[in-house]
């Protein structure tokens, strides 16, 4: 399927979910897993046995014989075992019947999920995470994305430590990239696109290398961990240094995304191989939409990342609604998105002293002085050029509209600019504004059209651009697009995990693509644009477990989100609960933001960890009425069960029917914390209940005598409140160290049960 070409600043880099159609005998993109257990010892190598194996299917499918013989398009072995291969519907039941087979899927496509932000997340050089983990110094990063801009200065070496001796990856060259544009930063590129042409056997690819054509893997990468740049800045707009939020560590891309199409098969090996070659963190901002985890590459290639102690960061998706999140595996990072404290402006002046802050991110320094303000009833909707014509260059006042479509119509007039009454909050999600203006708040409105009708003559007005304010409030806010839980792969673990920046964040992009423009007909480029999504939530976060590995890299992966959950701030800068632009700004439940914002000098001594060991995961697949087969697809080998559903997590979700009886839900979470704090000390709890509910914690107390010690919880939730009403409620669980500095808090959320895949 054809991606339409968006601008760049559009947030919703997005595919729809896709279905393979098949005529019988019609062959198309297979995903395989195999048992490798079982690989007869007469074959030196897996890629022997698999090629053996699917050369042996035309043999038993004579009626197939006027075919082209069968070829593997990857095989893969880190990740997980098996490999992709073009295949007809017969040929696949055919395969069901050889040794070692668990299970086979339709390739399908992927949907993708971009200065300050460091300062926003307290992230400084003297104390906390940064010294600590030495900017994430000697960690690997490994990106699946759309690739690189390799000169982007984002990339530059300059200050970065020798690449490490475990790395075992390659500067693959290309299409116009040369094996020679990677070094001590950017020490690694792969590219990634049999499935893509297996799929669509006479395809062009039009960047056949691991160069970005799209803009959003430069972006995510350099986000997660880009050098220092002086002078960086849209158009004007929240200039400074730029730099990654692990600015020392080092950065593997891998491209999996292509113009020409995007494939689970393509992702899958991209991820795989980030595990062989020795990453630490892989971050992921794409996800599969409507799929079981065990027909999720990014789940099944995770789950074996996770077993080599690799972190995986993931997007929740740009969908807004309950339960549309994707990527709720319970052995990866999901990551929401949130808004920052920082306002573009242009500053709006009136004839009469009065000074207004309005936002814009108009790419230019217009001059806008003097010029008289014009407020007409008749004209006052802006959307239409006829009425409009009456206008001459002068600031018009427009309300009572969408703003992007005055914005058309007053670029058509010839007004000089415009003042747009409107309190739309995607307004502040997008960087698009390409006609001289501001867009202020209703709060003004009767200000500014009593100033512009005042007796004896309208006002004068001048607009001042490119300005940037920070400590704008409240802030966070949970963005408008963020994907909500529960989620439907698994509602049982809450998700999303955490909340971090996402909304028009600058980072590095290509610079041969229209970034900005100015009316309707001259195209802008920048080597830094504002981009907005869970897409660039993620790599915050990735940069933040970057930095922890750096910190503790005896952690494990659940211990690292552990940490990053435990710590979050469910707080935002007016000290009030952050509250979600979706839903008329109301109190965000941990559906749309999890714990709340990642709170990286926190999360780098989080006093006690919810751990979890590969078995954990495994037990609690055993626990998901999944077939033998479909577990080993994601687990990849035999596996022993020892069944439970109350994985070791450090949030809690009860999920009701929708049902009229009166008994309520009563559910039971049994619970282990790590000390990794001091030696000795004790948390007392504190209970946060969710309304409608009834919560008691056994013991109340938890003594350790030294680090690393364990101590187990039971919590009980027992739900009374109205089961039709579809009510999310939520609260949360709380240890607090008695003689210490450590909280360790929990969500607890109670929720209607949701359809799952």
């Amino acid at each position: 399927m054809e991606l339409i070409k968006l601008l760049p600043f559009v947030f919703l880099f997005t595919i729809f979910a896709y279905h393979a159609k098949l005529v019988l005998g019609e062959r198309s993109s297979y995903i395989v897993h195999m048992d490798k257990s079982l690989m007869p010892k007469v074959f030196p190598t897996h890629n022997h046995w698999y090629s053996f194996t699917i050369n042996s299917l035309k043999a038993s499918l004579d009626h197939h014989h006027h075919q082209k013989p069968l070829k593997l398009v990857y095989t893969y072995d880190n990740a997980f075992h098996g490999f992709s291969a073009v295949m007809s519907k017969d040929e696949v039941e055919a395969l069901k019947r050889t040794p070692g087979f668990v299970s086979a899927y339709s390739d399908r496509n992927v949907t993708v999920d971009t200065t300050h932000t460091f300062e926003f997340l307290s992230l400084n050089p003297s104390t906390g995470l940064w010294p600590a983990s030495e900017y994430g110094k000697d960690v690997i990063v490994g990106v699946i994305d759309t690739g690189v801009w390799p000169e982007s200065p984002s990339y530059r070496d300059d200050g970065m430590s020798e690449v490490p001796d475990r790395w075992k990856g390659t500067c693959e060259a290309g299409q116009e990239f040369n094996s020679s544009l990677c070094n001590k930063k950017l020490i690694g590129v792969r590219y990634f696109n049999k499935g893509v042409i297996a799929a669509n056997p006479n395809v062009t690819i039009s960047m056949n290398s691991g160069r970005d054509t799209e803009g959003h893997g430069t972006h995510t990468s350099s986000t997660a961990a880009g050098n220092y740049v002086e002078g960086a800045s849209f158009f004007g707009y929240a200039a400074g240094t730029a730099r990654g939020i692990a600015p020392r560590a080092h950065v593997a891309m891998y491209k999996v995304l292509w113009d020409e199409g995007r494939y689970a098969s393509d992702v899958l090996a991209g991820m795989d191989q980030a595990v062989a070659d020795g990453v630490d963190v892989i971050s992921i901002s794409m996800g599969f939409d409507d799929v079981p985890l065990y027909e999720d590459p990014i789940a099944i290639a995770s789950f074996g990342a996770m077993e080599k102690g690799v972190v995986v960061s993931s997007s929740a998706g740009n969908e807004a609604t309950i339960g549309s999140l994707h990527n709720g595996i319970p052995w990866v990072l999901t990551v929401a998105a949130g808004s920052v404290d920082r306002f573009f402006a242009g500053g709006l002046t009136l004839g009469n002293g009065q000074k207004i802050s309005g936002w814009t991110t108009f790419p230019a320094p217009a001059l806008a002085q003097d010029l008289p303000l014009i407020y007409r009833k008749n004209i006052s909707s802006c959307n239409s050029t006829q009425a409009l014509s009456i206008v001459g260059y002068a600031i018009v006042i427009c309300e009572n509209g969408n703003v992007f479509n005055q914005m058309d119509f007053i670029s058509k007039s010839n007004a000089a600019a415009a003042i747009y009454i409107s309190d739309d909050t995607e307004i502040f999600e997008f960087s698009d504004f390409p006609y001289p203006g501001v867009v202020v708040g209703t709060k003004y409105a009767q200000t500014l059209i009593d100033y512009a009708t005042k007796v004896g003559g309208g006002g004068f007005a001048t607009i001042n651009f490119q300005q940037t304010l920070v400590g704008a409030k409240p802030a966070p806010v949970v963005a408008s697009y963020t994907s909500r839980g529960p989620a439907p792969s698994y509602p049982g673990v809450l998700k999303p995990d955490l909340m971090a920046p996402g909304t028009l964040v600058l980072a590095s992009w290509i610079p041969n693509t229209i970034t900005a423009s100015i009316s309707s007909n001259i195209g802008l480029t920048s080597d830094f644009i504002l981009a907005s999504g869970t897409s660039m939530a993620c790599p915050h976060a990735s940069g933040v477990a970057a930095l922890l590995k750096g910190a503790h890299p005896e952690w494990s992966p659940a211990a690292v989100r552990s940490a990053m959950m435990t710590t979050a701030n469910p707080m935002d800068n007016t000290q009030g609960y952050i509250r979600d632009s979706f839903f008329d700004y109301e109190v965000a439940t941990p559906l749309a933001m999890g714990a709340g914002q990642v709170d990286p000098n926190r999360a780098a001594d989080p006093g006690l960890i919810y751990d979890a060991t590969p078995q954990d995961y495994v037990n609690l697949l055993c626990s998901m009425n999944y077939t033998q087969k479909q577990i080993m697809t994601i687990t990849r080998s035999s596996y022993a069960c020892t069944p439970s559903s109350d994985l070791n997590y450090p949030s809690f979700i009860t999920l009701y029917p929708n049902s009229t009886t009166k008994l309520g839900v009563v559910q039971e979470f049994k619970r282990t914390v790590t000390n990794v704090g001091g030696e000795a000390t004790s948390y007392k709890v504190k209970v946060n209940a969710p309304s409608g509910s009834a919560v008691t914690v056994s013991p109340t107390t938890l003594q350790f005598g030294n680090r690393y010690e364990k101590q187990s919880y039971s919590l009980k939730i027992a739900y009374t409140g109205n089961m039709t009403s579809g009510v999310v409620s939520f609260g949360s669980l709380s240890w607090i160290e008695e003689n210490g500095g450590h909280t360790v808090r929990s969500p607890i959320v109670v929720a209607p049960m949701i359809p799952v895949w």
